[in-house]
């Protein structure tokens, strides 16, 4: 018998509508740009609207100003930041009238819809406010990978209520969208550093000295002056190689902050460093219990630049400023990284897949450094025997930790199982689904890629999982289920 599920009629799709102002450079319309390099296009562009007369400045500024303005937040003010940004790259120290500036930053930005494609791989968590939430209701927090053109992805959010009968309720979605303000993590550790160069690929000498000469506590700006030393210089190839590995390492830690008073649905993490480029991928959050009580929200991604994938933990206290960090050694690699919500036995633990296809179980005295792990479920039955991996950070309850697994079968199609784990030893499984629990239906078949359901993270409340999920990386969906009966049927 397998265990009842409810399917909710709520269905979260793309929309086109909600676009993202981003920066613009011809030819680098999407992936992200640091430190773009002045180009005669962009010369010329900056020539084009020199020659305008200031009563065409106006004109055509205020048209832009007409077409635009109701799709964004502040849109003079995003004119005007963009401008500050390419300002370096204009041919002269001229000061302009602000008309002209604004102008000139409209032309150097786009919108990008960042869900055209999709809307998918869902994540859920008690939100930290419940102001509004009535007795028996509890409000929640939906992270999303939302892909657009490029297929470039970005965490998006959503929020809601499930209501005192089960069923649950989304939230109004703002129709603006807004990205956090950046700044790089304000000191780097020179000897953690090093140790994550040498486990990117970059010997131990070129390592060496590639980052001579910086404190034992640097900043990004010390480290720009040593990579730009040595591009002007003659050393070997392989020593500059390293340098420009420690850039994209360094650009690869950093905060970000919204403006106050945003929606959390007017929130999105786009990728910002370079490591990002093609995507960040898969947010797994979760609440987890500091040992004074407090909670950190985790979530693990994978960030993605087109060819090499790093994991990354993401972390806040208020969904109002992220900090963004590597994560280091040799058991982080591959994807599908899952934080268990507190320490056990002093320790920190977390589920991966380093192998592509079985789900490893690792322990760590350090938040950031990963060093071995160990397999702790295979695929054992016919829907899972391509690849298992988890669905999302585990799930205390009495019985044990509730793991949340998807399989891969036949025609590559994904469900959705489950396992137990002791609660003071989760490297030992006391329960499994022999079938899965959630397996795509006649109308969940169809989409970005077909025959799929998957999640990144669910929550219990009131005895019942409440399970978002993707439909065939396109949309999201939500089931309820018995954890009682979920756990009774595994063996």
């Amino acid at each position: 018998m397998g265990v009842r599920v409810r399917r909710l009629s709520i269905s979260l799709g793309p929309n086109p509508r909600r676009v993202l102002l981003r920066p613009f450079i011809p030819s680098l319309v999407v992936k992200p740009l640091a430190n773009p390099e002045p180009s005669p296009r962009v010369s010329a562009i900056f020539s084009r609207v020199m020659m305008l007369r200031d009563e065409e400045v106006e004109e055509k500024l205020n048209e832009v100003i007409a077409e635009f303005d109701s799709r964004h937040l502040n849109i003079t003010r995003i004119f005007a930041e963009r401008y500050r940004q390419i300002r370096p790259m204009l041919p002269t120290d001229r000061d302009l009238p602000e008309p002209r500036q604004l102008l000139l930053g409209s032309y150097f930005i786009n919108e990008y819809s960042l869900e055209s494609t999709a809307l998918f791989n869902p994540s859920i968590i008690a939100a930290p406010d419940q102001s509004g939430a009535g007795e028996g209701e509890l409000r929640f927090i939906l992270s999303l990978r939302a892909t657009g053109e490029g297929h470039v992805s970005s965490v998006t959010f959503r929020s809601g209520v499930i209501k005192f009968d089960g069923n649950i309720e989304i939230d109004p979605v703002s129709p603006y969208v807004r990205q956090p303000r950046v700044q790089p993590a304000a000191r780097y550790d020179l000897a953690i550093f090093r140790r994550k160069l040498r486990e990117l690929g970059v010997d131990y000498d070129s390592s060496i000295q590639a980052t001579e000469g910086l404190e034992e506590k640097f900043l990004m700006s010390d480290l720009t002056a040593r990579i730009q030393q040595l591009r002007a210089s003659d050393a070997p190839p392989g020593i500059k190689q390293a340098a420009e590995r420690a850039l994209l390492l360094a650009q690869a830690n950093y905060t970000v902050r919204f403006d106050d008073g945003l929606d959390i649905s007017e929130k999105v993490l786009f990728p910002y460093a370079p490591s990002e480029s093609n995507g960040i991928e898969d947010a797994r959050f979760v609440a987890f219990q500091e040992e004074d009580g407090s909670v950190t929200y985790y979530a693990t991604y994978t960030a993605y630049d087109g060819n090499v994938v790093i994991p990354q933990l993401l972390a806040t206290r208020d969904f109002q400023e992220f900090s963004i960090c590597t994560l280091n050694g040799p058991a982080v690699r591959n994807k599908g990284f899952a934080l268990f919500p507190r320490k056990i036995k002093g320790r920190y633990v977390m589920l991966g897949r380093q192998d592509s296809e079985n789900i490893h179980i690792m322990f760590s005295d350090h938040l950031h450094f990963w060093h071995e792990s160990k397999v702790l479920l295979r695929p054992s039955e016919p829907w899972e025997f391509v690849q298992l991996g988890n669905c999302g950070s585990p799930i205390e309850t009495s019985a044990g930790w509730l793991v949340l697994t998807h399989g891969v079968g036949p025609m590559r199609k994904y469900c959705i199982g489950a396992a137990l784990l002791d609660l003071e030893n989760p490297d030992r499984v006391i329960g499994r689904l022999r079938q899965p629990l959630l397996r795509p239906e006649s109308d969940e078949r169809e989409g970005y890629v077909p025959n799929v359901v998957y999640s990144c993270g669910g929550l219990i409340h009131k005895g019942n999982l409440i399970l978002p999920y993707a439909v065939s990386d396109s949309s999201s969906k939500f089931a309820i289920i018995s954890v009682e009966e979920l756990i009774g049927a595994m063996v």
